[in-house]
């Protein structure tokens, strides 16, 4: 009996997985996805952890960085996809203060000047000169990367266009380019700014989801890549809350794919891509069903691809051992609160829309944040753990009942090691001392919580698939970028197998919700025919 047959399998339901399927089905080829858990969306899903009145978004919590292109091929709005657009960063101080980063220009020197009249004169010239790279480096992250290095015709057009988009660059543009991609976000911010606050909130940007402390080299660019995004048409920078949780946007992902006729199969864990003479030819699942396809996209991370579904024989050695060497460490820590009514901070008493619909940063200075990391290398996690503090249902009631509230707490750093076993009492004491920063800032926050979740590395890597429980697939290193994600010669969405093709967050444009590596291999799969 001859298995059904598809014109393409992509192995993986979350975000990327889902925009390339309904690109493809779009586009006229029959399409099946497979995704291993009961639900799609990969790290972007919402869940009922606390029961059916708080919904929580479980890992990903904010959109940012998804091309328009996406957004209206997918008709992603007919389909419920809605956004709320998030509010400036709060940063409260334990001496009683805090720095609010509006997005008003004037306003947010006014805050600044309030800890240094320099800093907020200087964040005019920094907002100037990351607008210029990002000009530069923005078109970057939707463009395939060429063959660096490669001697074929095509392949060097292909670097010397990429040399000619850069034409607009002087001699000083290349050289904040080689800065930006080799300079801790430490010694630059220092170079600009003499404020801890300004320092520690634009720090954060910098490290976050990384295996890497702030005075770590090229934690600049990880900074500048969180700056790059667009919500829509929206300006540069721009982040927001997906309605119904990042669960709403694999909805609205997962309806539009099947509008187009793509078909969806959960619980179907993949065993093995079908390989045959340096061929695809289909996949096996767990259970022993298997599918027919002369092309399949891969989405799931690189270390499962090309060390688990394929086997070794099918692959170069070199190829292997570069995805056998992929960095993927991290120690993030997620924490989801259900809360009885809103933190009341003592440097900010009551209600407000801009402290409570942005994101609270607890970052006092670089110093703090490296502390935390070097914690973490010696083993240990954080003694005072820094957080990126969000409470989605002030702006979506859909998300709590009222007069209640969700809150998503992003925090580092664990070490890398708690990948490998629970570390449950160890990640409940983490838990415990970030509440208890918490407190100290808004009293009564503590007494506030009503249900608590902590998700650490382990969980991340066996219950989401996030190897090493990296949130981008692999850490956003210059030795990781461009033409090396995930393999030098491969950051075209290419394989060494014909027609086995790779989406994952691993790729080029990969890093956060954005589903820039579909768009690009459906391109790319439209172009081989």
């Amino acid at each position: 009996m001859s298995s059904p047959r598809y014109d393409v399998i992509v192995v993986g339901g979350g975000h990327n997985g889902l925009v390339a399927a309904g690109l493809l089905a779009k586009r006229g080829r029959k399409v099946l996805v497979l995704e291993r858990r009961d639900t799609v969306g990969g790290a972007a899903v919402t869940e009922t952890p606390f029961g059916p009145d708080f919904k929580v978004t479980a890992l990903s919590y904010v959109v940012s960085l998804m091309p328009p292109t996406v957004m209206r091929e997918l008709e992603l709005e007919r389909h419920g996809y809605k956004i709320y657009p998030q509010h400036p960063y709060f940063a409260p101080r334990a001496d009683g203060r805090y720095l609010m980063m509006c997005d008003d220009k004037a306003r947010r020197a006014a805050e600044v000047a309030r800890f240094s009249t320099r800093d907020a004169e200087e964040l005019e010239r920094w907002d100037a000169w990351l607008g210029r790279l990002g000009a530069v480096l923005g078109p970057l992250l939707t463009r395939v990367p060429p063959r660096i290095g490669s001697k074929r015709p095509g392949d060097l057009w292909a670097t010397l266009s990429l040399a000619w988009k850069m034409r607009g660059l002087d001699e000083r543009g290349v050289g904040d380019v080689t800065r930006l991609m080799t300079m801790s976000v430490a010694d630059l911010l220092e170079e600009r700014f003499e404020s801890d606050a300004v320092r520690g909130v634009l720090g954060v940007s910098g490290v976050i989801g990384t295996w890497a402390g702030p005075r770590s080299p090229g934690t600049a660019y990880v900074m500048a890549h969180h700056k790059l995004g667009d919500i829509g048409d929206g300006p540069m920078g721009t982040w927001g809350f997906p309605e119904g949780g990042m669960g709403g946007v694999a909805a609205a992902m997962r309806a539009a794919a099947h509008s187009f006729g793509a078909e969806i199969r959960t619980g179907a864990e993949v065993a093995r891509i079908d390989v045959l003479d340096g061929r695809v030819r289909g996949v096996t699942l767990v259970g022993g069903d298997s599918y027919e396809a002369d092309v399949v996209v891969a989405t799931t991370h690189p270390k499962i691809t090309f060390l688990q579904h394929v086997e070794r024989s099918a692959l170069p050695d070199d190829f292997v051992t570069a995805i056998e060497r992929w960095k993927t460490r991290s120690g993030t820590v997620k924490v989801n609160l259900a809360l009885d009514r809103l933190p009341d901070f003592t440097c900010k008493p009551g209600f407000d829309p801009e402290v409570h619909g942005g994101t609270i940063v607890l970052a006092d200075s670089l110093d703090d944040l490296e502390g935390a990391f070097q914690d973490a290398v010696a083993g240990r996690p954080a003694t005072r753990p820094f957080a990126d503090i969000c409470i989605p249902s002030v702006l979506d009631p859909t998300l709590a009942p009222p007069g209640k509230h969700v809150m998503s707490m992003f925090t580092q750093w664990v070490p890398h090691g708690f990948a490998d076993a629970p570390h449950t009492d160890e990640l409940d004491a983490y838990a415990d001392r970030l509440i208890a920063r918490m407190e100290a800032l808004a009293p009564g926050f503590t007494s506030s919580i009503l249900h608590r979740q902590v998700i650490g590395p382990h969980e991340m890597e066996t219950r989401f698939h996030l190897v090493g429980g990296n949130i981008f697939h692999g850490e956003l290193s210059a030795s990781q970028l461009f033409h090396m994600r995930p393999a030098p010669g491969y950051a075209d969405f290419t394989t060494p197998v014909r027609g086995l093709y790779q989406a994952s967050s691993a790729t080029h444009g990969g890093g956060g919700v954005t589903g820039i590596p579909a768009l690009q291999v459906v391109k790319r799969i439209i172009k081989d025919g």
